[in-house]
């Protein structure tokens, strides 16, 4: 139904945008790696809504628990669950969207597809569900570092018609924490927030592009 995916290492996200929490259960860690809660926390500050202009305002701290699968610091080689309470939950917010689809959403797809939707947020077609993903690749970088000393790094690489230029054999991840919009090129990272706040002000939406290298 497309919330699992992976073979070796397989990922299965849940949880709904404004419902009572999102996580996910992954399958296929091997024990005895190295993993704790903070590592994945750090991840999953840097999705949390609400740190700029740019993001959604949605307050939430996206504090996250280990559930199973890790003991002491350490993976049992059992199946580890995270998951992420949502303390920001306002369905009343989205009461018009159950009799009108939002437009460029996933709202008429679903209902098309299940014949039944979660009318708030989105449910499953909520950037919120990104969440479980979000910690899953966590446990997948430390994984990757420890067996293979493979190091993962993602920007932004294009919004609308700005792309930058970055170098993937130097980019630290430094250079992409150094604005808001995460683009290490930063003449391009300033048009890039301009675009955006053009668009947002006109009340329209764009898209964009991300990069990813893996060294080691």
């Amino acid at each position: 139904a497309g919330s699992t995916f992976g073979t070796l290492f397989r990922v299965t996200t849940f949880g709904e945008s404004h419902g009572k929490a999102v996580g996910c259960v992954i399958d296929g860690v091997p024990p005895r790696l190295e993993v704790s809660l903070e590592e994945i926390q750090a991840e999953l500050d840097r999705r949390r809504p609400g740190q700029s202009r740019l993001t959604t305002p949605r307050k939430e701290s996206d504090t996250a628990e280990i559930m199973s699968g890790v003991l002491d610091g350490v993976t049992l080689g059992t199946p580890i669950a995270v998951v992420v309470p949502n303390r920001d939950q306002r369905s009343k917010d989205y009461s018009e969207m159950a009799v009108a689809y939002r437009p460029s959403h996933a709202d008429a797809t679903y209902d098309a597809k299940y014949g039944v939707r979660s009318v708030a947020g989105g449910g499953r077609s909520s950037a919120r569900e990104t969440i479980g993903r979000v910690a899953a690749g966590a446990v997948a970088k430390k994984l990757l570092q420890q067996v293979s000393g493979a190091e993962v790094l993602g920007w932004v690489s294009a919004v609308k018609d700005v792309e930058g230029e970055v170098d993937p054999a130097t980019v630290t991840m430094a250079d992409v924490e150094s604005n808001i919009v995460r683009c290490p090129d930063q003449a391009a990272a300033e048009r890039m927030i301009a675009a955006i706040d053009d668009v947002r002000n006109r009340g329209e939406s764009c898209g964009g592009g991300v990069s990813c290298v893996v060294r080691g």
